[in-house]
């Protein structure tokens, strides 16, 4: 489970305190340059979105004036001042997560400057999933389960299935809430996780665009019986049709993330460029702590990811034949929760929020 947008959100608010090579290498990672990401990383803290509370934070110890021309470019909605205390930073995590996070990730006392931001959310769907036998799910994770959640012709459900440039056939279940869609998808086990989310993000953003589609393959263009992601089977009906019914299990993550692991992802230069400003040569952090759990009733999830500057080290409707297709999430999966705005031009509509990789599910509760 993680947040690449909280991460985001640090590293384009970090940024302005790089130049030169450093600065090149931040604006690689973010995928635009400087002054672009930090102008969108101020719009999306001041005009927050009704399902995703959104906040940050720039904390550091006195006697640093080499900080204070980067300190200005923050945008008013982040917190700035003094470094707080534990009990302090964990009642921040806490306030600013729901709730959901309960510590800060890190010892406030080992730092000379600290940048974290932190996302939650916890959504309601607009109609709640069925509990089902958990053999009817098939595969190593039936007899694993007892319920698993079921979804057919459901208000606010929506499941199909598509071709992806990444990984080949994929199944899609989209569930909705208020201002929020979280979308699972499921691939051939032989596709790499890497593979299955980077479409699970393509697949999130095209339904996010009016103009996107959802591009769905018809069951009459697949062939009949079970394959290791959905059964089809054909019957006589009064009309020709396709129907789409979904089984897929409820979990719960709960992660760390090393940011600095890969240094594309820019945490490393960021850093450097913090600890330039205050001339102090400790180690770095950039690490994300992040929880979700998808049930039966809702979806929530928090994220809180930092960089820091250390002081020590810290560790077509016809007559004919009518199709049904059951979609089985049985193994490993991604999935994709989407911010949805009241508008097009609103700065959050169609963002990925939360990604997750489903790989331990648990029981539906009733």
């Amino acid at each position: 489970m993680a947040s690449p947008l909280g991460a985001w959100l640090v590293l384009a608010l970090a940024a302005p305190a790089a130049s030169g090579d450093l600065a090149e290498e931040i604006a690689n990672a973010l995928g635009a340059d400087v002054d672009t990401a930090h102008a969108a990383a101020t719009e999306l803290l001041a005009h927050p979105h009704p399902a995703v509370s959104a906040a940050a934070a720039a904390w550091r110890i006195d006697g640093l004036p080499g900080l204070d021309p980067w300190m200005a470019t923050l945008p008013a909605e982040v917190e700035t001042g003094g470094m707080p205390t534990q009990d302090q930073a964990d009642s921040w995590a806490r306030a600013n997560t729901l709730g959901l996070i309960d510590r800060f990730p890190v010892k406030t006392a080992d730092f000379v400057v600290l940048l974290a931001s932190a996302l939650a959310t916890r959504v309601t769907w607009a109609t709640p999933f069925e509990t089902i036998d958990a053999a009817e799910l098939r595969g190593p994770w039936s007899s694993a389960l007892d319920r698993v959640l079921g979804a057919s012709g459901l208000l606010g459900h929506s499941a199909y299935i598509t071709e992806t440039e990444r990984a080949g056939l994929v199944a899609v279940h989209s569930a909705l809430a208020d201002d929020l869609e979280v979308i699972s998808v499921i691939a051939d086990p032989a596709v790499a996780p890497s593979d299955v989310l980077a479409a699970a993000h393509d697949i999130a953003l095209r339904q996010s665009r009016p103009s996107g589609g959802s591009r769905t393959v018809s069951l009459f263009d697949l062939p009949l019986g079970d394959s290791a992601l959905w059964t089809i089977i054909e019957e006589e009906a009064s009309e020709r049709g396709e129907r789409i019914e979904t089984l897929l299990p409820a979990w719960h993550a709960d992660s760390r993330h090393d940011l600095l692991s890969e240094p594309g992802l820019g945490f490393a230069s960021a850093g450097q460029a913090l600890r330039q400003l205050v001339s102090v040569q400790g180690p770095l952090e950039a690490t994300q702590s992040a929880v979700a759990r998808y049930g039966r009733r809702g979806f929530e999830a928090a994220a809180v990811p930092l960089l820091g500057v250390a002081i020590s080290s810290v560790p077509a409707r016809t007559s004919g034949l009518h199709r049904t297709a059951t979609l089985r999430f049985g193994h490993p999966y991604a999935v994709v929760a989407t911010a949805l705005g009241p508008t097009p031009d609103d700065p959050w509509d169609g963002l990925p929020v939360f990604a997750a990789w489903v790989a331990d599910p648990e029981d539906a509760q009733d």
